[in-house]
């Protein structure tokens, strides 16, 4: 589930529409997702995956229900999105973001005949979300399985991301090598999607290179995700996930040397001239897997964790410059006293905090920790943990005011949404989650 490949068609560029100049951040701060104000009177919605074919794989479609900011703290509140839930577009698990206020839900179908079919709904609670009648479709450009997040621009701006057609720079139209072998690269999408005008503002494609002795090896970009806006706002810091294959053979190889922890970095709002910046602290990758992965903090810099790093997962910190700062150095294994620290999903919550949802020493078993990104410490936080809590394909953790809402539930078992005080840590046990065999609930929004 979590090496899936996209593919990517390509079509002429008469669907560009207006350009992105001059957009802004309501906050007119940090740029950061917390709100500021409480908003009371928001949605909490609550979202499920439904088994396919094996219990926990999530690719049976996606369910929503919302409910007051009282009843998701209430644990007499009992939801049960698949009863009574609403089905969002997707022919497997949907990719959701939500408005900063919580009444407007967005959804880029994945996969299937809609796959790419982009889609916003006003939240009216419970089951009850009303499709707008204004949809506009990316899979031309970002195939059918498109990786996208929301912009915390005050709900202006998403961006896709995309690698494909991986290939060498002699494939052979015939049987026999048109030159000597230099690299392996893909032709990456960059795309922009206005979602108050509900279309496409601008996209971007080209191929990105490593260093010749790093392509030389084999290595290549294999996929980007999770864009983050800088402070000064005129860059996308985009995560990559790495791929090395063999030169002689073009197999993909799954045990090799990794190397320093790669972003890619695109001038914005044009998204051209990409650029690779490397860490020397982390050696894994940061695109994330269905969440946001990095974020811009209180003080400027932007902060992004690490999957599959070989000395396990990182918090690495991208400094005004836009360039890593490898004084850094916040070790997720250190931190906890564990061992493969694996980070499946993480979100800021302001004033230096972040929460991350983690499994440890190869296990899918999740764990929740407080960390602090200025101290560089990390604290387990005291749950129900049980078997069957598998928080790899998670989404939404919210941060609302003080309140930070995660949606806590085994594979085929109830749960609850639990709510911790992001200034003291302190939980509360919130709303019951009723889930069904096989399913699990994957985000609050």
């Amino acid at each position: 589930m979590k090496k899936q490949v996209l593919n990517l068609s390509l079509l002429g560029s008469f669907l560009i529409a207006v350009s992105l100049t001059g957009c802004q951040d309501k906050n007119s701060g940090t740029g950061t997702d917390p709100d500021p104000v409480a908003n009371e009177d928001r949605w909490i919605t609550v979202a499920g995956a439904v088994m396919g074919t094996t219990p926990g794989d999530g690719n049976g479609g996606t369910m929503v229900y919302s409910v007051s900011k009282a009843d998701a703290k209430n644990p007499n509140t009992s939801i049960s999105v698949y009863d009574n839930g609403f089905a969002v577009k997707s022919n497997r698990t949907a990719r959701l973001q939500s408005s900063e206020d919580g009444h407007t839900l967005f959804n880029i179908a994945y996969t299937g005949d809609n796959g790419g079919e982009f889609s916003r709904y006003k939240v009216n609670g419970a089951g009850s979300y009303a499709q707008e009648d204004v949809t506009v479709n990316i899979s031309q450009y970002a195939s059918t399985s498109p990786r996208w997040v929301k912009l915390f621009d005050g709900d202006k701006t998403g961006i896709a991301v995309n690698v494909a057609n991986i290939a060498a720079n002699n494939a052979p139209a015939g049987s026999t090598p048109t030159a000597p072998f230099a690299y392996y690269r893909g032709t990456a999408t960059v795309l922009a999607l206005d979602l108050q005008k509900v279309l496409i503002a601008g996209y971007k494609q080209y191929q990105i290179p490593l260093s010749a002795a790093e392509e030389l090896q084999g290595h290549a970009i294999f996929r980007l995700d999770a864009p983050v806006l800088n402070q000064a706002k005129n860059k996308l810091i985009i995560g990559t996930w790495m791929q090395k294959r063999n030169p002689a053979t073009g197999l993909t190889e799954t045990n090799f040397t990794r190397l320093g922890s790669k972003s890619v970095i695109v001038d914005y709002p044009s998204l051209e001239n990409p650029k690779v910046i490397t860490s020397t602290v982390g050696f894994g990758d940061n695109s994330g897997y269905r969440s946001h992965n990095s974020f811009l903090a209180n003080d400027g810099a932007i902060y992004q964790a690490t999957q599959r790093d070989s000395k396990g997962s990182h918090i690495l910190k991208i400094g005004q410059n836009n360039e890593y700062d490898n004084s850094y150095v916040f070790s997720l294994d250190a931190a906890l006293g564990a061992k493969n620290v694996y980070v499946d999903s993480w979100k800021y919550a302001g004033n230096g905090i972040a929460y991350a949802l983690y499994s440890q020493d190869g296990s899918d078993q999740g764990f929740v920790a407080r960390l602090d990104l200025n101290a560089k410490t990390a604290t387990r936080v005291d749950l129900p943990y049980e078997a069957g809590l598998d928080f790899g394909q998670y989404q939404g953790i919210l941060v609302s005011g003080d309140d930070v809402y995660i949606a806590f539930t085994p594979v085929g078992k109830d749960g609850n949404i639990y709510i911790i005080n992001r200034q003291t840590g302190a939980v509360t046990k919130g709303a019951k989650l009723v889930n069904k065999a096989g399913n699990h609930y994957i985000g609050i929004f």
